[in-house]
């Protein structure tokens, strides 16, 4: 069945070409909420810009979405939480539009900096007021940029061209980071007190939401100037046109309203305000690149792989993918081994980081594909790395991660345990290349084994004839055993077998093996 995708904003024809190569697309604008869950049922997956509410009613009639894509760096209209709750992978295209944003933000502040739409209305009105629109200089002045992201970094640039001093918050930027940027971090309130101009690069979030009050403007230089190119409702419009009014603020430039089209803002009418429709990635390139992005990752994730940019999961930045994607893959294969190794309810599931792997940079990452492992094979909702721990939660699974410097002989060592309401059962595992990973215990026994294929696991007493018995068997219905390992603690005492072979192993083999004598367990498992 070929996969379809609503389209329900205006997308560049660049990436809807991408699209119909490989899925049934249907563009749809300017749909109300009720229309859109109407049809949503019928899509495996979603792309919109900023226009389309994506409301948790809209993801929970998408019975079939796989997949929402933003056509552009903010998400604040799509509801994630809901997405994540669904195993919905929300994915938004940020690097696409960072030029067009950096260009008009360094657009808005000369215009703030030097009057330039003021005097041009004037001048076409037949007036020629020279003293009335006398500006400023930035060279020497203070930029304050609030949130030093992609945008924030590149806006840094530019002013530093024009020789402004930079001063910066960012909660998640090292201070050594961006002075190697030429940049100063700064505690937001100092930036307040100390910015001459003031350029907002942040998400809307609870957090940011009305951050630059009246209460904050009263903090900062008196002539201040604002720029808002990133969301509305991070800035108070109310209070800014107050600020504006008594002359404490300069100036504004605002892209972006608190409603849109923002027909009842009290900063619309007045003189001193600067303002576009929201233009901030309205370029020929911005809307190619956002588009072209969020296709490619469409199609990714109906393919059954990843989406690049994915904003309710946990990330890998690209540089530490080469790092990391080894242990992930791993852990996907020891989870899967170890949910099929084990009889009962699943109660818990404890996964330890042991030598090197405690130092690895996104342990949540693999903790959750771990998760997807372990709880794929066994539901019928689907599970992935965006809803695991959801799922998990939901179905009374407890779950814990730790770290640990031992690694039990290994460089690395990932463990994991799941407690059923019948057993207890671990499996560890070992990277010592990117090609090279290893289960290197089972239950407490030692084991080298490369994870992929079928393989039949039992614990049985150490004793003669146990083994060559089962052997038999698997010869006798033509299994071939390409690999046997065997770990035992004491001689005589339980045993454990790892046979790898060539492929599926019968039921009735299965239960012939069960009834040999010394045998105390024995499962078939594919990995």
């Amino acid at each position: 069945m070929k996969y379809r995708v609503l389209v329900s904003d205006p997308l560049a024809e660049e990436g809807i070409e991408i699209l119909k190569e490989f899925a049934d697309v249907d563009v749809n604008t300017g749909l109300t909420e009720d229309q859109l869950v109407a049809s949503i049922g019928n899509y495996d997956a979603l792309l919109v810009r900023s226009g389309t509410e994506v409301t948790a009613r809209v993801i929970d009639a998408g019975e079939r979405l796989k997949f929402i894509g933003r056509a552009g760096a903010g998400v604040d209209n799509i509801d994630t939480e809901a997405a994540t709750r669904r195993g919905i992978i929300v994915a938004n295209a940020p690097e696409g539009n960072t030029l067009a944003a950096t260009e008009h933000t360094m657009a808005m502040m000369l215009s703030l900096a030097r009057n330039i739409p003021q005097a041009t209305a004037s001048l076409k009105k037949g007036e020629w007021k020279r003293s009335k629109f006398m500006g400023v200089e930035l060279n020497d002045k203070v930029l304050g940029i609030m949130g030093f992201g992609r945008i924030g970094r590149e806006v840094a640039k530019r002013a530093q061209a024009l020789e402004m001093k930079i001063i910066a918050y960012d909660p998640f930027i090292t201070q050594e980071r961006a002075a190697s940027l030429g940049v100063e971090m700064v505690p937001l309130d100092e930036l307040f007190r100390r910015a001459d101009v003031i350029t907002v690069h942040t998400p809307l979030i609870k957090e940011t939401r009305h951050v630059i009050n009246a209460k904050t403007i009263a903090t900062m230089k008196d002539g201040v100037r604002l720029i808002n190119c990133a969301r509305g409702g991070i800035i108070d419009e109310a209070a800014l046109a107050d600020a504006i009014t008594s002359g404490k603020v300069a100036g504004a430039a605002l892209d972006v309203f608190e409603s849109e089209p923002p027909t009842d803002s009290p900063v619309i009418g007045l003189d001193k305000v600067i303002i576009t429709p929201h233009l901030g990635a309205s370029t020929v390139e911005a809307q190619q690149n956002v588009a072209i992005s969020v296709a490619n990752q469409c199609i990714s994730v109906l393919s059954g792989g990843a989406a690049k940019y994915v904003v309710n999961a946990p990330m890998i930045p690209a540089e530490q993918q080469a790092l990391v994607e080894p242990y992930a893959v791993l852990a996907q294969k020891m989870g899967s081994l170890l949910i099929q190794l084990t009889d009962g309810r699943l109660e818990s599931i404890k996964v330890t980081y042991g030598g090197e792997a405690a130092a690895l940079p996104n342990t949540k990452f693999i903790t959750r594909i771990i998760l997807k492992g372990m709880l794929d094979p066994i539901l019928q909702a689907p599970v992935n790395i965006v809803n695991a721990e959801f799922v998990a939660k939901e179905r009374g699974i407890r779950l814990s991660e730790t770290t640990t410097e031992e690694a039990h002989g290994f460089r690395n060592i990932i463990s994991i345990t799941a407690k059923t309401d019948k057993m207890t059962e671990s499996v560890s595992g070992s990277v010592s290349a990117p090609d090279h990973a290893r289960i290197v215990s089972i239950g407490g026994y030692m084991t080298d084994l490369t994870p992929t294929g079928h393989v039949v696991i039992s614990r049985h007493t150490d004793k003669p004839g146990v083994i060559g018995k089962a052997a038999t068997i698997l010869g006798r219905v033509n299994v071939n055993i390409a690999g046997m390992q065997v770990g035992r603690h004491k001689p005589g005492e339980e045993a454990l077998m790892v046979l790898t072979v060539d492929s599926a192993v019968p039921a009735e083999a299965m239960d012939e093996i069960k009834k040999i004598d010394g045998i105390h367990t024995v499962k078939h498992a594919e990995i």
